[in-house]
């Protein structure tokens, strides 16, 4: 991966989460829920396993899951921390706002 395609790849993502998460905090009356769900969101973009899987057959589910997060690239875990850091921001403004008198919805 080139360097302009990561730095315009990590910026998309934390716009994307960012708003995603404002979004899902705002509705859903919470202030970390994207945060939460984040963890959930990466196995499903990393792991090709039906979520099912996970429960049908844990042993096997989990270790491909494991060899998947080891086999990722620098510039993978750099876009994927970048999600993470969308959504912890998306916390916090929520956060600040409503310590600041805004309530939404």
């Amino acid at each position: 991966m080139q360097l302009p395609q990561l730095i315009i790849s990590m910026f998309l993502f934390i716009v994307l989460f960012f708003g995603i998460g404002f979004l899902l905090n705002m509705l859903l009356r919470s202030t970390w829920i994207m945060a939460v769900i984040y963890p959930v969101v990466v196995i499903m973009i990393i792991d090709k396993i039906r979520f099912y899987e996970y429960f049908v057959n844990p042993g096997q589910s989990f270790s491909a899951l494991g060899e998947r997060f080891l086999a990722l690239a620098a510039a993978d875990v750099l876009i994927l921390s970048c999600g993470l850091l969308g959504a912890v921001v998306a916390g916090i403004a929520i956060r600040a706002l409503r310590v600041r008198g805004y309530q939404m919805f």
